[in-house]
């Protein structure tokens, strides 16, 4: 379902110098499997949730999604398989601030090649318990609010991956445990896997599969030796 090849990621920093941030030698997922990827500051977690979701571009290696070579694809092939094949929950929502919740669901369908489906539209705002605010825009939701409604539009194209970059960060205590129920029960109800930066021990624990991304990027362990 995903495979990384060494995959390599370095930025140019002001000065002109290089800064590896990743250097992955391989990185496995199944279908429909689950796991968190935990990592202090710096580790290059969201970096390798970029290169998966082919917002950015590695400099070298495979990165392969559902049988997909994104390193194959130009940028706007990219963004069609990131909309045909995976979904994303942002840390930070990215809800349109103009569009209703199911303004928001309806549109993450207009960029795959399916046809809108402002029924599953609906079925999705009512899974995540939101069938009463189909028609209230992010500035009526509550923070919990707009995060589930996040979690609809990341399962409205039926994608094969989820990523979900600190789901949890910016959501009160008492809807921390609903929005990662919401996540683990959807995709087990259609076969999604799923792939979940958190620096929550509480929901890390919960899932039978968790990667130190520390220890598995070389990029981290070559910068302490630089440091060193």
């Amino acid at each position: 379902m995903l495979l990384l090849e060494n995959v390599v990621k370095t930025y140019r920093q002001g000065d002109g110098r290089s800064l590896k941030v990743l250097d992955l030698p391989s990185y496995r997922m199944d279908a429909g499997e689950q796991v968190v990827l935990l990592g202090p500051s710096g580790c290059g977690k969201t970096t390798t949730l970029h290169v998966i979701a082919g917002i950015i571009a590695p400099d070298s290696g495979r990165v392969v999604v559902d049988g997909l070579d994104l390193t194959t694809f130009s940028q706007p092939g990219r963004d069609r398989v990131r909309a045909n094949k995976l979904g994303y929950v942002f840390q930070t929502f990215n809800l349109l601030k103009g569009f209703t919740a199911l303004e928001n669901v309806i549109l993450g369908m207009t960029f795959s090649n399916r046809k809108i489906d402002r029924q599953r539209a609906v079925e999705l705002l009512e899974l995540v318990g939101l069938g009463h605010r189909l028609h209230h825009k992010p500035n009526k939701m509550s923070v919990g609010e707009q995060q589930r409604t996040a979690v609809a539009r990341a399962l409205a194209n039926r994608p094969k991956l989820i990523l979900a970059d600190e789901p949890t960060a910016n959501v009160d205590p008492a809807n921390q445990q609903v929005v990662v129920d919401l996540l683990r029960e959807s995709c087990r109800r259609e076969n999604i896997a799923l792939l979940m930066v958190t620096h929550n021990m509480e929901v890390a624990a919960q899932f039978d599969r968790v990667d130190n991304l520390a220890q598995l990027n070389r990029a981290v362990a070559e910068a302490k030796r630089v440091v060193q």
